[in-house]
């Protein structure tokens, strides 16, 4: 739905939107459908929101202060998972598979990919990084998540766009 349904919003079908256009969608039109009555088919086609079959609303939303990671992280912990968007246009994302990913020439102002952090930890070894689930398959990265640098330089741009529902 989300695809097919809020290029009114800014946001570009299969070839991506944003957070908090997507956010405003789901508010004008007083829900979302169910993934039963609206599933994702990866591809674009013409709108078939049907008011009757919505599930869930959102009354507003949050943007976490941009580039700020304690803010983003004191977010994680008070609020649960945040949507992100990152720099994704790497090989080296695009083949990530374990480890806590960093990329050197990563941009934190060029988004191209959104993501959900879902926690954050520190390996063994003091390395501080974020827990990130994708809407690639499981047969992607770490069973479908990705452990991204944190507090490095807002790695990626994890910090640049975050933000959360309102429920």
């Amino acid at each position: 739905q989300l695809v097919d349904c809020s290029a009114k919003y800014g946001n570009a079908g299969c070839n991506g939107g944003f957070m908090d256009q997507t956010y405003q969608y789901i508010i004008d039109n007083h829900g979302i459908d169910s993934e039963d009555s609206y599933p994702y088919e990866a591809f674009d086609r013409p709108c078939r929101f049907n008011s009757t079959n919505v599930v869930t609303n959102i009354s507003s939303f949050v943007d976490v202060k941009s580039q700020s990671e304690m803010d983003l992280q004191y977010a994680i912990a008070t609020v649960g998972p945040i949507a992100v968007a990152i720099d994704a246009q790497h090989d080296s994302f695009r083949f990530y598979s374990s480890g806590v990913y960093s990329e050197p020439d990563c941009s934190s102002t060029n988004l191209d990919f959104s993501l959900l952090v879902v926690g954050y930890d520190t390996t063994k070894d003091n390395i501080d990084y974020y827990i990130l689930k994708s809407q690639w398959t499981t047969q992607w990265g770490n069973q479908g998540y990705v452990w991204m640098s944190r507090n490095k330089n807002n790695q990626c741009g994890i910090a640049t766009m975050a933000s959360y529902p309102l429920i």
